[in-house]
Parts: structure tokens; C-alpha cells; sequence
């Protein structure tokens, strides 16, 4: 995945100012600085409708305005923001999904005052069990941001969410922990998110028999993650697939097209019989 035109203007300036071998790198992440900048303007304005929390209903429709397609009867989708953020993080990305044959979509908001991942994780739990008893849908699929990846993924893990999760897809997920802003410690859930933490190292305990397919999208330019690769899931008990995204950084995750043309495609993966331990590295999304 590549993002071009981005800063076109400053190209020759660059490729003067810096080596040769730095230019391409130095490009790449001055052009996903750009997006990740145009992006978080964006977001900022839309943020407000994400606020209040959705109406639930059995079936919800896609937005007018689009076009579905043609589809087989899917699980519902469950979409789980990031730290101190809210639904409307994934306007683009639903509207992506609706109109590909999702029909049962639902946008779950955490509170921002939440200090706890595990408690945070229960709630998740109340929620997915509501919505499989209201569609009649034994198991769904979930789509995290950052920090709602890790809130799903210790739900799953850890208070036998695997039977109602079918398929977890993380976007910039801090699996392993993040070392980033060390002043952001004071917030409870930055320290859980930390390496070696003690919720880190529960993530890490044997998981045997767990039935979720997780499948973690990490990108080489998010300035979140650090190291980058803290955004893979790296677990023996844990059928999971890390899948590498060149040239964008974290706010861009669940809003770039390609990017969520490797969400379909992920949650369209027809699941195994049973469980095994699984990883595959190194895939690029183009």
C-alpha cells in the first residue's frame, strides 16, 4: 500500500536535502504524515457524531447512499475504537463493509473515562452476548483499533470470548506493548499497555482450544507502535495472521481503502474445523 501525491511539492526540496538512501524512507513517511495529518482533521470534525451511543436494532440497514452487493448471510460485524476516541473513527470503513454484504454492523463506544482494560473487556462481553441473542447470530466477527483490538483480544483470550468470536482483526494493536510517550504513564491504561505489563503478560499465558482466527494488520510508518512489530500477535495457542501495511501510519489504518479490502478479506476466510497455532509474517497489503 503506497500513498502517493501526498507532498509532492517537497519532493525536490528532499531528495537535494537528503541521501539517496534516506530519500525513499524520508518520502514515504513525509507523505504518510500528510495523510495521517489530513486524516486526523478529518476525524476531528466527524468526531462529535460519534459521541452518543448507537441505536441497536436487529438488522441495521447500510447508509442510503450506498450500494450493497449481492451476499451470502454473514455474521455481524462488531467495530471497537481506539483510546480516547469513539465510533465515528470507522465511518468509511462501515460504510465499506455495508456495502459488500454486511448487513448487521453495530459501532460499540467504550467509555473515556474506562481506566481498565479487563473491565472494559467484560463490558465488550455483555455486549457481543446481546447482540448474538438479538440477531439470532451465534458468533460474531470484531474489528479493534489500537486499543480496542487489546480490549477484544483479552475478552477473547481471557474470559472465554472465543466462543462468540469468530474472527478478531486488530489495526494497530500494541500486542506486545508499546514503549511510546513515556509522560503518558499516568493514565492507567497506557501503563497497561506498556511491555511487561501484568495485563501484557497475561496475554502471553497458554491459551489452548481458543477458537477466534486473529488476523492483525500492522503498519512499518505507525509512530504508535514502538517497536512496529509490537502491533503482531505473537502467540503458540493462537491461530493468527500478521499482515504487514507499507506507507501509511496508525490514524489511517481504519480508513485507507486497501486496507479495508484486507478486512473483507480476512473476515470473508472460511474458518478452519479446529483451532491450530498458526502465524504468517512478512504480507504486504498492495
Amino acid at each position: 500500500m503506497k500513498v502517493t501525491r501526498a507532498v509532492e511539492p517537497l519532493l525536490p526540496l528532499c531528495q537535494y536535502l537528503l541521501p539517496t538512501r534516506l530519500a525513499g524512507l524520508s518520502m514515504a513517511l513525509l507523505k504518510a504524515t500528510a495523510l495521517e495529518l489530513a486524516i486526523l482533521a478529518g476525524h476531528l470534525l466527524l468526531y462529535p457524531s460519534g459521541i452518543i451511543q448507537e441505536r441497536r436494532s436487529a438488522a441495521l440497514p447500510p447508509p442510503p447512499d450506498t450500494t450493497t452487493l449481492p451476499a451470502r448471510p454473514k455474521p455481524p460485524v462488531v467495530l471497537l475504537h481506539g483510546f480516547i476516541d469513539n465510533r465515528s473513527v470507522f465511518v468509511l470503513l462501515r460504510r465499506n463493509l455495508a456495502q459488500h454484504g454486511r448487513q448487521h454492523i453495530e459501532s460499540l463506544n467504550y467509555s473515556p473515562w474506562t481506566w481498565d482494560i479487563r473491565t472494559a473487556a467484560k463490558l465488550l462481553g455483555r455486549h457481543i452476548e446481546e447482540i448474538c441473542e438479538r440477531t439470532g447470530q451465534p458468533r460474531v466477527d470484531i474489528v479493534g483499533h489500537s486499543l480496542g483490538g487489546l480490549i477484544a483480544r483479552y475478552y477473547v483470550q481471557r474470559l472465554g470470548g472465543d466462543l462468540h468470536v469468530r474472527t478478531l482483526v486488530t489495526l494497530g494493536t500494541p500486542h506486545s506493548g508499546t514503549r511510546v510517550a513515556p509522560l503518558a504513564n499516568a493514565h492507567p491504561i497506557v501503563r497497561q499497555m506498556r511491555p511487561g505489563s501484568e495485563l501484557i503478560e497475561e496475554l502471553r499465558g497458554p491459551a489452548p482450544g481458543c477458537r477466534t482466527q486473529f488476523v492483525s494488520f500492522w503498519s512499518d510508518l505507525d509512530p504508535l507502535m514502538d517497536p512496529l512489530e509490537s502491533a503482531c500477535v505473537e502467540h503458540p495457542d493462537l491461530s493468527a495472521q500478521n499482515i504487514r501495511v507499507s506507507g501509511i501510519g496508525h490514524l489511517a489504518l481504519p480508513v485507507h481503502p486497501a486496507v479495508a479490502a484486507g478486512i473483507r478479506q480476512a473476515l470473508d476466510l472460511e474458518q478452519p474445523g479446529a483451532p491450530a497455532a498458526a502465524h504468517t509474517n512478512g504480507l504486504t497489503v498492495a
